[in-house]
């Protein structure tokens, strides 16, 4: 869709400028944000917003030449960073969490052939496997990719594997916070869906822009992850993708544990020290304020079927709090 339009204008940085939005193709967007690399390289970028869709995306951003080397760390845990205390506490809410995304696949799956995209080093996978799913993983990065392939001994691609499957041979796929750091989006999506069996499920878990903490730390929220989070997406931006698509998005699910770990590296931006009680008391502001009003929480998770969401339907009606 708008990705195949989108301009983009590569200066001697291999930065790309998009002149349209990449979910509706509006060319018209506004400055909504600066922040910085708090992670890694403390360099600034840009987040404007679509006067459309009111997606919010990193624009200018590195190329997929230069996207590399904004994630060569050893402290970047979702691909075995070295452990400390907040590598221990994103795996034990990983380990956690990895539980609940079981449940949730095996309540959708029609049958068992699952593809993870964006695998990391394979726990997920490992789980299901061990559950009896014929699963298959793509993940992009070589140290992850190598390690699934030799602690699990699981089938893990390169990303570039997407483009050998020409079938839909999938009951489910899965995008567990991926889709934020794909640049090519709405290529993406399609190919999702050319390989997607017509009556399966596709699950993607995104960090929620709109959520009270999001507001709260501002310039300083985790999960901006700028530039490696190219796209910030809300509810609504989640729907107008999925009617892009022909997709329905059949039920929204709250990641409550996220708020914590999310508000935990947002106080060490904001204040250069990892504040654990001020994280706590934030994490639980913020999932009492989406569960008493907006259902915002700090990360959200999306069932889609293949079918055109109408209209009139209510994102609330579809938000599952278990």
């Amino acid at each position: 869709m708008a990705d195949r339009i989108v301009s983009r204008e590569t200066n001697k940085l291999n930065m790309e400028n998009l002149s349209f939005c990449p979910v509706c193709g509006n060319k018209n967007f506004s400055p909504f944000l600066q922040s910085s690399d708090f992670f890694l390289t403390k360099e600034e970028f840009k987040i404007v917003r679509c006067a459309s869709c009111g997606l919010k995306f990193v624009n200018p951003r590195p190329d997929e030449s230069e996207i590399g080397r904004y994630y060569k760390s050893s402290d970047y845990v979702s691909h075995g960073g070295k452990m400390n205390f907040l590598t221990f506490l994103y795996k034990t809410i990983r380990n956690s969490a990895i539980r609940k995304k079981y449940k949730i696949v095996k309540q959708h799956a029609r049958s068992k052939n699952m593809l993870d995209i964006g695998c990391g080093t394979g726990e997920f996978l490992d789980f299901c496997n061990k559950k009896g799913f014929e699963v298959k993983g793509i993940e992009p990065a070589e140290k992850p990719r190598s390690f699934a392939q030799t602690r699990y001994k699981l089938e893990v691609k390169e990303e570039s594997y997407l483009e050998d499957i020409v079938n839909p041979e999938f009951d489910i796929i899965t995008m567990w916070h991926v889709l934020e750091h794909v640049h090519l989006l709405n290529e993406r999506m399609n190919k999702i869906m050319e390989i997607l069996k017509s009556d399966g499920t596709i699950i993607i878990a995104v960090p929620n822009c709109d959520s009270w903490d999001a507001r709260y730390y501002g310039k300083f929220w985790a999960a901006y992850d700028l530039p490696r989070h190219l796209y910030h997406f809300s509810g609504d931006t989640m729907k107008i993708l999925a009617q892009a698509h022909a997709l329905k998005i059949e039920k929204i699910i709250p990641m409550k544990l996220d708020a914590f770990y999310i508000s935990l590296l947002s106080e060490k931006y904001a204040k250069g020290n990892k504040n654990y009680f001020r994280a706590i008391i934030n994490g639980i502001r913020s999932n009492n304020f989406a569960m008493k009003n907006d259902k915002n929480y700090s990360s959200l998770i999306f069932i889609l079927k293949k079918g055109k969401i109408t209209e009139n339907n209510d994102l609330q009606s579809t938000m599952c709090t278990e």
